[in-house]
């Protein structure tokens, strides 16, 4: 792609400086040319357009369960060959850092994997890929799984959860990923949003007065790109998986109302840390406030769906109850705390 990029900007800056160098007389001749031709030149265009959607309209899909319209670019053979090379240089990477097999942390991860594939089997994305576990000594609260069934969970979101619950819908979320295909997914659009770019970045070099401007001119493109189209398809499509991922965690009994609990304790570890965090519109993923929010929305849905695959009956304790009462009880033992004698800092 970078190959690519320099020769068009070869070429565009060429172009201008070819144009800038003809005497006014052959500029004036060439913007004649181009009028009396406009209508040929605007139907070429047209039907050239024509021809691309139509090319496009034939290739779109739509999502497994949700049955949102998509393009895809990739074919799933090809794709599944590149998550296996991904897959290798992630065991490579972490070899060391893997625990065995036999440790309790990597038994009670798979357990909970084989439970959310066994119940949601009736999924055909489920059902046709082996799902297995490694387990990553790492103190970064992260897990993810790749298209080929390999599920990688640090310890770091092991020691972030409260309970299995909790992690049952952080697996179920990022298995709901590659059932939905997001991976390639985000391929596609990365690659029709590098043609666009390439096609606006050849404009600005042929056109800039200056190669400064132009440079300017690249670097807004990319920016544009990153905010307008990126971030928050990246966005969209982790509130899909939210979706998703409760659905399959209901299916596997676990008590999905532990799951917003999970962000809300995530937003407070964040403010308690101190440590800035980024405004949604610039991040990848929603906020913990926003997911927390649209997973409440969601729980009815949820807990319908699990009562209707015979799960055993819940506790009458929500645990986002209990959560919100033991934050209000902390927060005012802090109150009472800075209130007593004696507890203000001295200069």
């Amino acid at each position: 792609m970078s190959r690519c990029i320099n020769q068009l900007v070869f070429v565009s800056r060429s172009l201008r400086k070819w144009w800038n160098a003809l005497p006014e007389n052959r500029r004036e001749l060439m913007r004649e040319w181009v009028l009396r031709r406009r209508w040929p030149l605007t139907g070429g265009v047209a039907v050239a357009v024509v021809l691309v959607a139509l090319l496009l309209l034939t290739h779109l899909d739509e999502t497994p369960l949700t049955g949102r319209v998509r393009l895809p670019l990739f074919s799933r053979e090809a794709y599944l060959e590149l998550a296996a090379l991904t897959a290798e240089g992630y065991l490579e990477e972490f070899a060391e850092h893997l625990l065995p097999d036999s440790d309790p942390l990597h038994q009670m991860v798979d357990q909970l994997v084989q439970v959310l594939a066994e119940r949601n089997k009736d999924i055909p994305k489920v059902s046709e890929r082996p799902w297995s576990v490694h387990v990553v000594k790492n103190h970064q609260i992260n897990a993810f799984v790749l298209p080929i069934g390999k599920v990688f969970v640090f310890t770091g979101m092991l020691d972030a959860v409260a309970d299995a619950d909790q992690l049952i819908s952080v697996l179920g979320h990022e298995m709901a990923h590659v059932i939905l295909d997001h991976s390639a997914e985000q391929a596609s659009l990365s690659h029709i949003v590098d043609l666009l770019s390439l096609l606006l970045l050849t404009a600005i070099w042929a056109v800039c007065p200056t190669d400064t401007m132009a440079l300017l001119g690249g670097w807004v493109k990319d920016k544009l790109a990153e905010l307008m189209f990126h971030r928050p398809y990246s966005r969209k499509l982790e509130v899909e998986a939210d979706q998703i991922g409760l659905q399959l965690a209901a299916k596997a009994c676990a008590d999905v109302r532990a799951g917003p609990v999970f962000w809300q304790q995530l937003e407070i570890t964040d403010r308690l840390s101190g440590e800035p965090s980024l405004p949604e519109w610039l991040s990848t993923h929603p906020s913990h406030r926003n997911r927390t929010a649209q997973l409440d929305r969601l729980i009815p849905q949820a807990l319908e769906l699990r009562e209707s695959c015979k799960c055993p009956a819940l506790p009458s304790t929500d645990p986002r109850v209990v959560f919100e009462k033991t934050v209000r009880v902390m927060l005012e033992k802090a109150k009472v705390q800075m209130g007593e004698p004696g507890s203000e800092h001295k200069v």
